[in-house]
């Protein structure tokens, strides 16, 4: 197998949510296999120290202020990171928010900002790429941040669990609708990932024992075992490959 199927060098990229955790590490990935790489996150503070450390590497990336809850915004990020990079070739759907909640005690206000950003932002922030990568006549993939909730239920998450399950809905149905175009659309389900989103589970050392017990691998995911499945989604190694969630936890949802 040719390393060239996962070489992204002269590939466009935005990244959501790109701030930190998760989405910083993708963003650092792509760039590593070559794209060029458009980072957006609601404060861009945070985003101008990872812009230098990626082109310090010897790509290009740029700044770019986006609330996913806002879908004018959503479109006008999206164009400008495509006219900043000179195109676009990928999303990287990743912004998203979790509150652990008793059912009984969601409000609506707590129901509207999950779903907002979770499921609505994802799904404007992909239908303005895909105008892009439409215009432009090359195609192009999207990988959405989907969860282990979007195929388990878990107590105290029903807002989270309901986002990333309408994900996962609506990433096999835009892979449908957008073949035709050359659009892949797929999603990637992270375990158990220690980041500042997920840091109130992990203050309890019986809730850590007590989750390891449940991976097979006997330990959490670590950022960098998100990387070869992010560039791999995104590159032609891929290329037959579109509505598919890959589950990267462990052996959690195998041994479920």
């Amino acid at each position: 197998m040719s390393p060239a199927l996962f070489d992204l060098r002269g590939r466009k990229a935005l990244v959501t949510g790109a701030s930190r955790g998760i989405g910083r590490a993708l963003a650092e990935a792509l760039a590593a296999a070559g794209a060029d790489v458009a980072v957006a996150a609601r404060a861009t503070g945070a985003l101008v120290e990872l812009c230098d450390a990626i082109e310090a590497k010897g790509r290009r990336a740029v700044p770019v202020a986006l609330d996913v809850t806002d879908v004018a915004r959503c479109r006008a990020a999206t164009a400008e990171a495509a006219r900043a990079l000179g195109g676009l070739d990928i999303l990287i759907n990743n912004a998203g928010v979790e509150e652990v909640c008793p059912s009984l005690e969601v409000e609506e206000a707590l129901w509207d900002r999950i779903l907002d950003t979770n499921l609505k932002g994802a799904f404007f922030c992909a239908q303005a790429a895909a105008r892009v990568m439409k215009a432009d006549g090359h195609g192009g993939a999207i990988v959405n941040l989907c969860s282990l909730t979007s195929e388990v239920g878990i107590p105290t998450a029903v807002p989270y669990g309901s986002s990333k399950t309408g994900l996962l809905g609506m990433t096999r149905a835009l892979a449908a609708e957008w073949a035709p175009l050359g659009i892949r659309v797929n999603a990637i389900a992270p375990g158990y990932f220690r980041t500042a989103m997920t840091e109130v589970f992990y203050g309890s050392e019986g809730w850590q024992r007590a989750m390891l017990g449940k991976i097979p691998l006997g330990r959490f995911g670590e950022l960098g075992d998100l990387a070869g499945t992010a560039v791999f989604l995104a590159s032609d190694a891929s290329a037959y490959v579109t509505g598919q969630c890959l589950a990267v936890d462990g052996g959690f949802l195998a041994a479920a």
